[in-house]
């Protein structure tokens, strides 16, 4: 049998995992269902102490079952939350140990399926874990690393996420191209530039083809708290006043429950105090009212996926209802595409900017771009593939698997490096 050669993807949304060697074409392995991708979420139950990973345990979630839900965990890499601690019934985890939970996981399904032991890895990274500081940027591959390693591999290395993407287009590439891969997804905003061939996919040195790469730490759970910010959190008094006028309402909570990775930290005693003490000073008690029950019920994440589910739906149409009902929180607004894309206007521009900076490295001008490489969910925001086609009008826009394309790079490169 030949061997096979694995890459994992491990996303702020979701995660994925595949092989390449032999004759066969890479492929992704089915990780839950059948799917070849996990949403990249962990459920610790209060009631059968048991530990649900992907889609599993936001159902448990979302149905209501005693818990304690973790979305977006990648994000806290080469931040102070890192090595905080969160309580899960008696028990305090390290985020650290919840994320090589997580990777043992993603371990274990790839080994189920392929039948042997996995020992060799090629991790994806974005090109910016941290934005503005390098020593928080390398600290956090480090942290990675040390979580992938943990888990039994025992020989890891890393590739930058959006080359990963252009590997796996480069498979049906019929000549030369000069490539703008552009990888938006749920945490990170990567570029990089990228001549590709039939006759440079066969060499396994591929830096002189490399021509530059940038990123920013803005992706889809960023869009997903902008939107929140913009016109669900008002719902429930964010950007109003105290009843004597003299000062706006504390943001943070606010903040806090629109970040879908941030969302745990209101989940205690003295939150629920402050929340309250809030309730008593707001000029509308009757809207913070909602927020203290939310937060009490600790249906935050279940907030959080309805707003995400309002992006996407506004991927496809120029209106959607949301809505959104609990005990004692009754939630509901229009939200157009125009209000979406006005929410995220601050960070398109930090997107079409890394782009330009992207650009300036390869010492090249948008009108050079022979195709625009795109994966990552978060491409097919309205706003967003506006201002990439913008930019690159005289492009070939090609979509790749959104979901997919980054892992199976990573199993071509796996097998370049360790074949």
């Amino acid at each position: 049998m030949a061997r096979t050669h694995c890459g994992m993807d491990f996303g702020t949304s979701n995660s994925t995992f595949a092989v390449a060697g032999g004759n066969e074409p890479p492929r992704l392995l089915p990780l839950e269902d059948g799917k070849p991708t996990i949403p990249s979420a962990i459920f610790f139950s209060f009631e059968d102490d048991l530990t649900y990973f992907g889609r599993r345990a936001v159902s448990e979630y979302v149905t209501g079952a005693d818990g304690r839900l973790m979305r977006s965990i990648k994000s806290v890499l080469g931040t102070s939350l890192f090595n905080d601690t969160t309580r899960v019934k008696r028990e305090a985890l390290k985020f650290s140990e919840i994320l090589g939970r997580f990777v043992g996981e993603l371990k274990h399904r790839a080994e189920a399926n392929l039948g042997h032991e996995i020992n060799q890895i090629v991790c994806g990274r974005p090109v910016r874990f941290v934005d503005d500081d390098d020593a928080a940027d390398v600290e956090a591959q480090h942290q990675l690393e040390s979580a992938v390693t943990a888990q039994g591999f025992r020989h890891v290395e890393f590739q930058f996420e959006p080359i990963a993407a252009a590997l796996d287009y480069e498979q049906q590439v019929t000549g030369e191209e000069l490539g703008l891969v552009a990888d938006i997804g749920g945490g990170t905003s990567d570029f990089t530039v990228i001549r590709v061939s039939p006759e440079r996919a066969r060499a396994k040195d591929r830096k002189a083809d490399i021509l530059a790469t940038a990123g920013v730490h803005i992706g889809g759970t960023d869009f997903d708290r902008l939107l929140s910010l913009k016109k669900v959190m008002p719902l429930m008094g964010y950007g109003t006043e105290t009843a004597d006028g003299k000062r706006p309402l504390p943001s943070a909570p606010y903040y806090d429950l629109a970040t879908w990775h941030r969302i745990n930290r209101l989940y205690n005693a003295k939150v629920m105090a402050e929340l309250r003490s809030t309730q008593q000073e707001a000029q509308f008690p009757d809207l913070v009212a909602m927020l203290v029950a939310l937060v009490e019920d600790r249906q935050g994440h279940r907030l959080a996926g309805r707003v995400e589910e309002a992006k996407i739906a506004l991927s496809e149409a120029p209106l959607t209802q949301f809505r959104f009902a609990t005990r004692d929180v009754r939630l509901e607004t229009a939200i157009a595409v125009e209000e979406l894309d006005a929410a995220l206007a601050a960070a398109n521009e930090a997107v079409a900017r890394a782009i330009g900076r992207t650009l300036a490295h390869a010492g090249i001008g948008g009108d050079r771009i022979d195709t625009l490489i795109l994966t990552g969910g978060s491409t097919r925001v309205p706003a967003v593939a506006s201002m990439l086609r913008g930019l690159f009008p005289r492009a070939r826009a090609v979509e790749t698997d959104a979901f997919g394309s980054v892992g199976l790079g990573l199993a071509i490169d796996a097998a370049r490096r360790f074949g």
